[in-house]
């Protein structure tokens, strides 16, 4: 399988942004096709099944950072950066979505209406095209379309079964760690250590933990604990793209400052989904629900079978359960936005995407990650040792994405 070009396997320094006057907000394509890109996935039926999300979103801040820093380099302004961006936005996820092409083309004509009209529109549109097309041919064989690895389900104890109670006939991404990473050299680099054997403290203490807080009846989790445990059981990468979105806004980032931010997290999560699904594959571990309802007390002291028990959000993401992905998206999303904004402490409000209504009020970066990854021992979907190695490989990641940003341009 092919390397990407360094061209666009690697990530322009993150520089220290300033806050500006938020009084006058200036037109920013990035997080205009960031929300277009996230009401396209949402969309039930959208996103092929077998594609991780993630991936369109690197691949689409890629193409705009790619067109958006070629602007600047030629001393164009703002409103040709964002030209450039919307051109590069609508190629690239016309391709990818070619059944979202006719929302696609009316989201195009609404950017580019709300732009004046300056000089050089048709360059800043050709620009922006090719930078989607370059992006789209590096991105062309790199494993996302091969088909998912048949899986067969364990027996033995601490073998991942399919969970109650809708019982998945095979579960999600079983080939995903076989995707070319963005940055990382290979799907393994950060592997995570082994779980813990099931006769260890630490193992029965966590079965013990999701057990009793995360149970669907009977929990001894507080109202808000549980809350929370519902509030964060959506695609948790879309929680960061929209906390990003507030960050950017509340420091009134210019164009090629946003550009930046939203390439180098969404690279960064791509490639965190690559290698939790590595770490997952590689150890095949159990979900809390198959854990507590086939507990061998001979096995792991102090435990004892539940054979009806349930976690409270019902089903169980259809995949093993160590690492925990909301744990290293989490880690890796935080790492980013606090390295992009040069700050942890920023206020936010945050949106739940499956309970309607619901906001959550954070005081730093740091805080809505931790909730993030607590939420799933509240939601009896992960044991607290998965969302420790998870949150482990997430810094791992973004502090090489990080890393090999500086002093780099395309």
């Amino acid at each position: 399988m092919p390397k990407l070009s360094p061209k666009l396997l690697l990530l322009s320094v993150i520089l220290p942004l300033q806050a500006l006057d938020n009084s006058a907000q200036r037109p920013n394509a990035v997080i205009d096709w960031n929300r277009n890109l996230l009401s396209i996935v949402r969309t039930p039926g959208v996103q092929p099944a077998t594609m991780h999300s993630t991936r369109s979103f690197a691949m689409l801040h890629l193409a705009m950072k790619d067109a958006i820093e070629t602007v600047e380099g030629r001393g164009e302004n703002d409103t040709l950066q964002n030209i450039a961006g919307v051109a590069a936005a609508h190629r690239l996820l016309a391709k990818l979505y070619p059944t979202q092409e006719s929302v696609l083309d009316q989201d195009y004509q609404v950017s580019l209406a709300a732009l004046p009209k300056v000089r050089n529109f048709t360059e800043a549109i050709a620009i922006g095209r090719r930078s989607a097309d370059r992006v789209l041919r590096e991105r062309a064989n790199d494993g996302s379309n091969l088909p998912p690895a048949a899986y067969d389900f364990g027996n033995a104890p601490g073998d991942y079964q399919s969970t109650p109670p809708n019982f998945p006939k095979q579960p999600q991404f079983t080939s995903w760690s076989n995707v070319l990473p963005f940055v990382l050299l290979s799907s393994h680099q950060f592997r995570s250590v082994p779980p813990p054997s099931l006769s260890s403290e630490l193992y029965a203490k966590s079965l013990h933990e999701v057990e009793t807080l995360g149970s669907s009846t009977d929990s001894t989790a507080t109202r808000e604990q549980m809350l929370i445990g519902k509030f964060w059981n959506g695609s948790i990468q879309n929680y960061w793209n929209e906390i990003a979105q507030s960050g950017a806004l509340a420091k009134n980032l210019d164009t090629v400052q946003t550009a930046r931010l939203f390439a180098s997290l969404n690279v960064a999560l791509a490639d965190s989904v690559i290698a939790f699904y590595d770490s997952k594959y590689q150890y095949n571990l159990w979900r809390p629900v198959t854990a507590i309802r086939l507990a061998d007390p001979q096995l792991t002291p102090g435990a004892q079978p539940n054979p009806v028990w349930l976690p409270e959000t019902q089903n169980t993401a259809p995949d093993p359960s160590y690492p925990g992905a909301h744990a290293v998206i989490s880690a890796a999303a935080a790492e980013i936005l606090i390295a992009a904004l040069n700050t942890d402490a920023l206020p936010l409000d945050v949106t739940s995407e499956v309970m309607s209504g619901a906001i959550r009020h954070f005081d730093s970066l740091s805080d809505a990650a931790a909730e993030a990854t607590r939420s799933r021992v509240y939601a009896g979907a992960h044991f607290s040792f998965d969302l420790t190695a998870g949150e482990r490989l997430g810094r791992s990641v973004a502090g090489y994405v990080l890393e090999h940003d500086r002093g780099r341009s395309f």
